[in-house]
């Protein structure tokens, strides 16, 4: 079954059947009852027992494991208590995303808190001039400065060099990082290894992003300083400031939002507009969105973009002292900073984006018989290429690389569709690259401009031969189908109370099958690029608004017979709430 977009994979009504004679549904009986609507999502999601479903809904901080559990978490700690008590110099090495800013700020804190007149400091490499990861010079100019420790957040798990280095220069090590270990089973030798995917027995949770391994090492360092499992009130205050930025983390860095990170997501969101650092207060200030709720979505939209775009397009390092050292005033003008050079990043995204989709038509990337989008500019930014990459599978469904080609070599990275390994391809090309790493969906890689028309071709090759031409359809998973007369502000709620949305937990998608459209659509936004149809189910009627859908205005004529696939969503106007639902695809029927 096809929408106009999208490849539907609609729920199994025996599933369906199933979920109502399992569940007995108590709508009504109590402010607390679960809707039936509710109930089939659940189910639909694999929650299909009381207990499961329960303990999905409340995502309590309860349900964060103990922190112990994390595998070299207590030597780890052990090492960086002895070294904060000592007055050791410690520093703390990032990476230069939001995640990693996020898990060098949680790290600040929670030493600063523990042990306020120790010299603690962040460094953060610049992406463009040293690239991701531990570099052995820079480790090696720590020592000479007399730094005695230096505790990595978000990287350094596969840096078999650059640990060789510091032990070499006499610095003690501490790797904290989620990223997949080298292939063969080897890691960096130095003084700990804190990861959620490494060590026996395995933690219970392994999708942790670095900012969630950072707070969990925070909050076992806090316990091991108090020596209880109970905080006083000023540590409990910073290690919810601290749960705030692992909020920030794992969004920004698209980890299953499902299981722990869930709970951190939840619990941390809502701290964000309560925080006591000052560099967080000013980034939400000047985002426009003091004392507002946020969300998954403004952090991937508004917040997460102007930390990313000091990474982009200057030096994370600005960013990171406005979440650590900064003053007040000193963090208002950074997040000024921020705010213009997002804005410079979107520009610059803009006009690469333009000329990259008119190279791919022009070149035939577009087509059914060329399944890749693989491409080189000059001028291009290799700070901003991945997410063009993204906006092009956007507008037309294929792995897509970027690269910007500047003397002599070709730098940059790559995002992938479900179903295919991007990781997996550049290794299949690998006789033409000079160095590539990454996962699935995203990656990196550089080569010399030279051998870019043969990887362009051995790139679609490999693509031609593991994707058809209906893989360049994106699929739609509906969670289920609904009538409606269901959705209520009450119900609607109710399934907004299952977020944070986003990978592994999406906004719910509903099937409303057999709609009339009830007054033509009409027209919205400059240049009516959008849309707005009121549809009808026997007495029920709602309010669809379809976004970048104008162009289909004329279909949805009055009495037109559609099914839709909905995200519902409750809107107060006047004191009254309403509910209206974004139109995710349709077909006429």
């Amino acid at each position: 079954m096809n929408g106009f977009t999208h490849r539907w994979l609609a729920p199994d009504p025996g599933d369906e059947a199933a979920a109502l004679r399992a569940r007995k549904p108590t709508s009504g009986a109590s402010p607390s009852a679960v809707e039936p609507l509710v109930e089939r999502l659940l189910w639909s999601r694999g929650y299909r027992d009381d207990s499961a479903a329960a303990t999905f809904r409340d995502a309590s901080l309860k349900d964060l494991h103990d922190p112990s559990l994390l595998p070299g978490v207590d030597d780890a700690a052990s090492r960086l208590l002895s070294a904060l008590r000592d007055g050791e110099t410690v520093v703390v090495y990032g990476d230069y995303d939001v995640d990693g800013m996020s898990a060098s700020a949680i790290l600040y804190h929670t030493c600063l808190a523990i042990a306020p007149n120790n010299p603690v400091r962040t460094y953060v490499p610049h992406r463009i001039d040293d690239g991701y990861g531990l570099h052995a010079g820079a480790l090696e100019q720590m020592a000479r400065e007399g730094v005695k420790l230096v505790i990595s957040v978000d990287c350094g798990v596969t840096a078999l060099e650059p640990a060789r280095a510091a032990k070499a220069a006499g610095l003690s090590l501490i790797i904290t990082d989620h990223h997949s270990a080298l292939p063969d089973g080897r890691l960096p030798d130095c003084a700990g290894i804190v990861h959620p995917r490494l060590g026996s027995p395995a933690y219970p949770y392994p999708d942790l992003c670095g900012a969630g391994v950072a707070f969990k090492l925070a909050w076992r360092l806090m316990t091991m300083a108090s020596g209880s499992a109970k905080l006083s009130e000023p540590l409990r205050n910073v290690l919810l400031d601290c749960l705030a930025l692992a909020a920030l983390g794992t969004v920004a860095d698209i980890v299953p939002l499902v299981g722990e990170n869930r709970v951190i997501a939840r619990h941390g969101l809502r701290r964000l507009r309560h925080t006591a650092i000052p560099g967080l207060k000013a980034l939400i200030e000047e985002s426009g969105l003091a004392g507002e709720n946020i969300d998954a979505e403004r952090v991937g939209f508004t917040l997460g973009p102007r930390l990313n775009a000091c990474g982009r397009l200057g030096h994370a390092k600005h960013a990171v002292a406005m979440l650590t050292t900064a003053t007040p005033d000193e963090a208002r003008t950074i997040a000024r900073e921020l705010a213009s050079l997002n804005e410079a990043r979107r520009k610059t995204e803009r006009a690469i984006f333009d000329e990259a989709l008119q190279l791919a038509h022009d070149a035939g990337m577009t087509s059914d018989d060329r399944r890749a989008i693989v491409l080189a500019g000059k001028g291009w930014h290799a700070g901003v290429v991945g997410i063009v990459c993204s906006r092009l599978i956007g507008r037309h469904y294929r792995p897509t690389i970027l690269l910007e080609d500047r003397e002599g070599v070709c730098h940059g990275s790559g995002r992938s569709i479900d179903g295919f390994s991007l990781i997996d391809g550049l290794q299949a090309c690998a006789p033409h690259l000079t160095k590539f790493g990454g996962h699935e969906m995203a990656a990196g890689l550089s080569l010399p401009s030279a051998n870019m028309p043969a990887f362009v071709e051995a790139f679609t090759d490999y693509a031609n031969s593991k994707l058809t031409p209906a893989s360049l359809t994106p699929s739609l998973a509906i969670d289920c189908t609904a009538h409606l007369h269901e959705l209520t502000p009450r119900a609607v709620r109710q399934l907004q109370d299952l977020g944070p949305f986003g990978r592994g937990n999406p906004a719910p998608r509903l099937l409303l099958g057999g709609m009339r459209v009830a007054r033509p659509a009409q027209s919205m936004g400059a240049g009516g690029k959008h849309l707005s149809v009121f549809v009808a189910q026997g007495d029920a009627q709602i309010r669809l608004v379809g976004w970048d859908w104008g162009s289909r205005r004329e279909l949805l004529r009055g009495g037109a017979s559609i099914d839709a696939v909905v995200e519902p969503a409750v809107s107060t106007w006047n004191g009254t709430n309403r509910v209206e639902a974004t139109i995710v695809d349709l077909r006429i029927i």
